[in-house]
């Protein structure tokens, strides 16, 4: 949750979001998640570039397909309180 917040937080004030680390090469499902909150980069490893940029395209054909066939997932997450809300 704590992820989705802050990507959600930083896009609505204009600025990019960036995650460096093992996770998304190692974790195909975390890959998925960064992708579905909307993450604009992903640093990994050289190694694992191919695969994960495939990954990446193939995630993000599945979004735009399930948008074209009114299908998108939802999630309850992301609805987030504004921070501005206290």
């Amino acid at each position: 949750r704590a992820i989705k917040y802050l990507i959600k937080l930083a896009h609505r004030e204009g600025k990019t979001v960036s995650i460096c680390g093992q996770a998304p090469s190692v974790y195909p499902e975390f890959t998925e998640f960064l992708v579905r909150c909307g993450i604009d980069s992903i640093s990994i490893n050289p190694d694992a570039a191919v695969f994960t940029r495939k990954l990446v395209a193939s995630i993000e054909q599945r979004i735009m397909l399930e948008k074209a066939l009114g299908q998108v997932k939802t999630d309850p997450d992301w609805d987030l309180p504004d921070p501005d809300e206290d």
